[in-house]
């Protein structure tokens, strides 16, 4: 096997700590209401998704080449990572041998990826994957990549669409970004009341999965006339950058009462910023994902509700897409569908001991 990644091992080690969570077939996002401690506990214990076999498909043959291309090196995409390794281990063991390389820059780049995934095309892998930096840069590479003869497919959070004019052949991750962003923002809009002024750390320009949340959001709060966005700023999925934004949120705005996070990093910058600020109490966070801060924040308070996606399945399915695409099986209503749909669990301060247990393997 070869498995290039830039993973954060730590976290990897204690994803593996526990497999022990149940088979799901969701394909939306889902909410408990926070007063619902029952549900909160059933959502939390089936966000992410340990045990996976695979679906029966024979591939037709010994050995398979694959290369992933995703948006940043950051824990999220470790978490992909660990899927992705689950199903080739599981090839292994049928005899079949699936190489891949799993590679992305320390920042977000659409030129870089646009660079990597031409080089690929040009090595002679069976497939190529991309978790896409930015739909408008990366389609007409992409296009141009497939009718040449490239198999390509897309992964992770971040699809080009075909209905958006893209060819990529397959997609597997989040079909629901933008529910998610509508999701964690009435949750944020219930906890205050449907009254109060809120900010929005998006994250990457173009990046779909960030966008579309961003847009989830403004549109939920566009409902409410005493809700009020007074100010938008994307940080580069950066913790550092998200934290930076927050404090000159505060600063500018000491009235303000929410802020809305669209991806993994930041929460985590928001979260500082308010804590540093004194403000934990007045300002209500929502966000993305699993981040062991982020839900360490989540479990004291600081932050209200975390948008869980089940990174691994991701992953996984990923795998078995490839294998299936480099055989020339393409998606259809009787082979497997053009989007692998997964879930995402909306997380609230009750769930987040258990969600760092299974996670992380935190007890304390």
């Amino acid at each position: 096997m070869l498995a290039l990644c830039v993973c954060s091992f730590a976290v990897c080690a204690a994803l593996a700590l526990l497999c022990g969570c149940s088979p799901q077939s969701q394909s939306a996002s889902t909410a408990a209401s926070p007063s619902d401690a029952a549900a909160s506990s059933e959502s939390t214990a089936a966000a992410v998704n340990f045990e996976h076999s695979l679906d029966g498909y024979q591939p037709q043959k010994s050995e398979y080449t694959f290369y992933f291309n995703y948006k940043i090196v950051h824990p999220w995409w470790d978490a992909v990572a660990l899927g992705m390794e689950d199903a080739a281990e599981q090839y292994r063991e049928l005899g079949i041998t699936v190489n891949y390389e799993y590679l992305a820059p320390k920042a977000v780049s659409a030129d870089d990826q646009i660079a990597k995934i031409q080089s690929a095309a040009k090595q002679g892998f069976d497939v190529i994957g991309v978790d896409v930096a930015d739909v408008s840069a990366l389609t007409p590479v992409i296009n141009a990549l497939v009718a040449g003869g490239s198999k390509v497919m897309t992964f992770s959070s971040s699809d080009a669409s075909r209905e958006d004019g893209c060819q990529r052949l397959a997609y597997v991750g989040n079909t629901h970004n933008y529910q998610d962003g509508a999701d964690l923002t009435e949750a944020l809009c219930e906890k205050l009341g449907y009254a109060g002024k809120v900010a929005i750390l998006v994250g990457s320009v173009g990046a779909p999965c960030h966008e579309d949340r961003a847009r989830g959001a403004q549109d939920v709060l566009a409902k409410y006339p005493d809700m009020a966005v007074v100010e938008v700023a994307y940080d580069e999925d950066s913790v550092d950058n998200a934290h930076d934004l927050a404090q000159q949120f505060l600063r500018d705005h000491p009235d303000l009462d929410g802020i809305i996070c669209c991806n993994m990093s930041n929460p985590v910058g928001a979260a500082r910023a308010v804590v540093e600020a004194g403000m934990a109490d007045q300002v209500t966070i929502v966000g993305m994902d699993h981040d062991k801060e982020a839900l360490g924040y989540l479990r004291d308070g600081v932050i209200y509700a975390l948008g869980v996606q089940d990174c691994y399945s991701i992953g996984f399915d990923t795998i078995q897409v490839a294998v299936k695409l480099a055989d020339g099986v393409l998606p259809s209503d009787t082979t497997f569908p053009e989007k692998t749909e997964e879930t995402t669990t909306i997380i609230y301060r009750d769930g987040a001991s258990e969600m760092l247990k299974v996670l992380y393997g935190e007890t304390g």
